[in-house]
């Protein structure tokens, strides 16, 4: 994919936000609308970043970054379509890229570096503040990570890695997303199971991030909702899973059975 005009190295060739220049052009691409509305209104309160366009999935945000010639792009990935990963090769020739996410799998943060991404950063690892930071640095040619994704990234190298990135990329329509060919077992119990236990969407989201081993605090963070109300979700998660500790939901969501 690419098209007349496009400036190969835009990481090289990007605006830098701060006084007395252009905000960071920002896109924010991520299929929760509860999740990207929320990440947009962080950013619009500050005055040296500004949101120029929202993307529901990979494709969009590659039309997005396009149109606006973005100074970062923040990506989740998963999302359908054209997830995350699928779309970050043809991304990082048009705009430095940050991986936005939950999805804290050392395989996806691994390939996600591998394929360009300049940054990686999971929900519930980081404040407002710094996530306003951490894309100052993306504009500033800096990588940035969280915790996680720094562990993952510190295994990789501590490994032999002796792989090349791959240069070309396939047309968006003919892609086999990375996410969905790692996850699908996953996702088919989530489906399942969201019905099994007739879970509202919000409940089951809330599930997953308790079987990844999330904190209140943390799911609070990731689902831009009040402690108060995650808690809230917890108790009829609870009720409808008939559990009482985190220990046994996750049993019960995960299909394991107690002897």
């Amino acid at each position: 994919m690419t098209e007349e005009g496009v400036v190969p190295n835009r990481a090289l060739t990007h605006r830098k936000g701060g006084v007395g220049r252009d905000p960071l052009r920002i896109v924010v691409a991520d299929d929760n609308p509860v999740v990207r509305a929320g990440l947009v209104a962080l950013l619009h309160g500050r005055e040296d970043i500004e949101v120029v366009a929202e993307a529901a999935d990979g494709h969009e945000a590659y039309e997005a970054a396009l149109r606006h010639r973005p100074d970062v792009i923040l990506l989740d990935v998963r999302m359908p379509g054209v997830d995350g990963i699928s779309a970050l090769p043809h991304l990082v020739g048009l705009a430095p890229v940050m991986m936005l996410t939950y999805s804290r799998e050392s395989e996806i943060v691994r390939e996600a570096l591998r394929l360009g991404a300049g940054g990686y950063l999971v929900h519930g690892e980081f404040t407002a503040d710094e996530l306003g930071a951490a894309v100052r640095g993306m504009g500033q040619g800096r990588a940035v990570f969280t915790a996680t994704a720094a562990d993952a990234l510190l295994a990789h190298v501590r490994e032999q890695p002796d792989r090349a990135v791959a240069n070309s990329a396939e047309p968006l329509s003919q892609l086999q997303p990375f996410v969905a060919q790692s996850s699908t077992a996953r996702r088919a119990v989530s489906m399942r199971n969201r019905a099994d236990f007739r879970l509202s969407s919000r409940e089951a989201e809330v599930m997953e991030l308790i079987a990844a081993g999330m904190s209140n605090q943390q799911i609070a963070a990731t689902c831009f909702i009040s402690e108060k109300t995650v808690k809230n979700h917890i108790n009829r998660i609870f009720a409808k899973l008939n559990s009482t500790t985190r220990g046994e939901a996750i049993a019960h969501w995960l299909g394991v059975r107690h002897a």
